[in-house]
């Protein structure tokens, strides 16, 4: 368990989440306290089982957790109901999966502004351009996905989430379906996105390479947090892997 202070884009207290029943429960997430400071590159990792994506799942209000409370901001998400929380996903979370999630017939830019459509919101301009520059697709918003490579597809989902100026944007995997030079490019762009534009991130990874992008590093084991690592380094995410994945 971890508790910390401060200016926090979301945080859970005491998080458990439970699958199945009896004999055949399994124990995701155990008694998480964690906090996902603003304005921060964060990182989750953890041997596979570990609890990362249902971490990330939970927080983002993508699952229900079964007891603890999970914070966006100042408002407790457990609390609302389906109607609210989905607004409050479309309004104030940012999600880059590994898999892109592209709409095949939008074109780069529709891609992109569709949150906005989505949530009935005005696109703000001044700001598209801003994260349209940063990602560097200036040049690629009138391609569909089918014309774009798989980075540049992935720069088109991360400039999607950072469009709506989100409180955190959740990225699961962001890297898992590029090669390596597209996904340290990606990685660049989460990067940038904390340090230019002042975005919150939570990543979850298996790659220590990824994660040394990352201002803090937390470490899931059996569902609990077990360590973290500020300013992190590849050599020392991996290391602490290796022991992680010699004790589990």
């Amino acid at each position: 368990m971890r508790t910390t202070t401060g200016t926090s884009a979301a945080r859970t207290v005491g998080l458990s989440k439970v699958y199945g029943t009896g004999d055949t429960a399994v124990r995701a997430l155990d008694d998480v306290t964690v906090e996902l400071a603003a304005g921060r590159f964060t990182a989750i990792m953890g041997p596979s089982g570990a609890g990362k994506s249902t971490l990330m799942h939970c927080v983002a209000g993508l699952d229900r957790p079964t007891g603890g409370r999970v914070y966006v901001g100042d408002v407790e998400i457990g609390a609302l109901p389906d109607r609210r929380l989905t607004r409050l996903r479309r309004e104030r979370i940012g999600f880059v999966f590994q898999a892109f999630n592209l709409l095949p017939a939008l074109t780069a830019e529709e891609n992109i502004t569709l949150p906005a459509v989505l949530a009935g919101a005005e696109v703000d301009r001044a700001w598209m351009d801003t994260v349209v520059d940063a990602v560097g697709l200036r040049s690629r918003l009138r391609h569909r996905p089918a014309e774009l490579s798989g980075g540049q597809q992935q720069r088109v989902a991360v400039a999607r989430a950072l469009v709506t100026r989100p409180q955190i944007v959740f990225a699961d995997e962001p890297t898992g379906n590029l090669d390596s030079r597209s996904g340290a490019e990606v990685l660049g762009l989460l990067r940038t996105a904390v340090t230019e534009l002042g975005q919150t991130v939570a990543m979850v990874t298996h790659d220590p390479g990824a994660a040394g992008h990352a201002d803090e590093v937390i470490f899931l084991a059996d569902g609990r947090i077990v360590d973290v690592i500020a300013d992190p380094t590849a050599e020392r995410v991996l290391d602490r892997m290796k022991r992680l994945e010699r004790v589990s």
